[in-house]
């Protein structure tokens, strides 16, 4: 199979789809190899590493499209790429199609094969290459609102762990998940008060047993939502189900409840996030403010320490991407069932009911189709 990676186009993503050691080991298994020129200078590594890996150096995405039977990158494509998508073509990244209904569009239209990564499960249903994202996005979501609560960015003025005599700040975190257990383990580990919030009771069971007095846990209800914001000093959203879009479990009539000052960080902004207020923004602009509140909205936080990003998602993509380019994508589906649960567009249809419900569409059967 000839595989492609090109450079990513999303604002300050400077992550790349594969490695240098990535690439070794599709030509190890067969497979020709083209990465656009300087793809992965951002995350560190050069043109010469992926050259002595066995990549072929192209200078245009275009052509890289054109010959590329998978093409192999972090964030969903951009606009400006959807005209590069060929018939047949295998495309293996990020795709958050719930809340990017034009995507979805070109991706049906021009009969691309579209397997996303944070809908692969694992064995025990988990999100094996959705995880390590999630973990690096919790523990930025620590260090970013504690940035943004600083007064000269225009927050509280508060110390997230305090000093001794005056009492530490207080995060609330909004779903206990990957990427909320890790803001959590951040957020601990600075000395912060800590309030996390999740519908699972068994999980809220798990969480508790892992950080014993360390955090508060809570069944999420409307009146314990509504208590912690406004308490809050830092509120992380970590929300998700995969697939579909985001519940609204923070509205704007919540924000008159918080303190003027307070931080709102919502990681869930790639599913259209968790916060009624949110929208995207990006590492350039990464705040606004509304009532008051500070919002951090960028949609792809893990972009901002690339060399540690990619590493941890190419370790994860790594052995699914190897099975497609190996078996071809039909037969890796039925050999595998995170790869299975992972298409999300085949044979010019939807075929993940959760992205097919948030877009008002009707969900093709895989099965039916391979």
């Amino acid at each position: 199979m000839i595989i492609g990676t090109t450079k990513e186009l999303k604002n300050h993503e400077y992550r790349v789809g594969l490695t240098p050691d990535n690439v070794a080991e599709y030509v190890a298994h067969g497979h020709t190899v083209y990465v656009e020129t300087m793809a992965g200078a951002g995350a560190g590594f050069t043109d010469e590493e992926y050259v002595n890996a066995g990549a072929v150096i192209v200078d245009d995405p275009k052509e890289i499209f054109a010959k590329a039977d998978m093409i192999v990158k972090v964030k969903e494509p951009e606009p400006c790429e959807y005209g590069y998508f060929r018939e047949g073509q295998i495309l293996f990244t990020y795709l958050h199609l719930a809340p990017n209904p034009e995507l979805a569009k070109a991706l049906m239209d021009r009969g691309v094969k579209a397997v996303a990564y944070e809908t692969i499960t694992d064995a025990a249903g988990a999100l094996p290459c959705l995880r390590p994202m999630s973990q690096i996005a919790g523990r930025l979501s620590i260090q970013e609102g504690a940035k943004y609560l600083e007064k000269n960015a225009g927050g509280r003025g508060i110390l997230l762990g305090g000093v001794p005599g005056v009492e530490p700040g207080k995060i609330v975190i909004i779903g206990g998940g990957v990427a909320g257990t890790y803001a959590a383990k951040a957020a601990v580990g600075i000395g912060a008060q800590v309030t996390l919030l999740d519908v699972n009771a068994d999980r809220l069971a798990y969480l508790e047993d892992i950080f014993g007095s360390s955090v508060t846990t809570l069944y999420s209800t409307e009146a314990n939502i509504r208590k912690a914001l406004s308490q809050a000093d830092l509120v992380i959203g970590s929300v998700l189900i995969p697939g579909d879009k985001t519940p609204k479990l923070v509205r704007r009539e919540h924000l008159p409840l918080m303190k003027k000052g307070a931080v709102i960080v919502d990681i869930a902004i790639d599913q259209g996030g968790c916060c009624e207020s949110s929208h995207v923004t990006s590492h350039d602009d990464p705040v606004f403010v509304e009532q008051g509140i500070i919002h951090y909205c960028v949609g792809n936080m893990p972009g901002a320490v690339p060399y540690t990003s990619t590493l941890a998602l190419t370790n994860a993509t790594l052995r699914y991407g190897l099975l497609i380019a190996d078996k071809g994508l039909e037969a890796a589906a039925r050999l595998n069932t995170g790869v299975y649960n992972g298409v999300n567009v085949y044979g010019h249809q939807c075929t993940n009911a959760n992205v097919a419900k948030s877009l008002g569409l009707s969900c093709a059967v895989l099965s039916e189709l391979l």
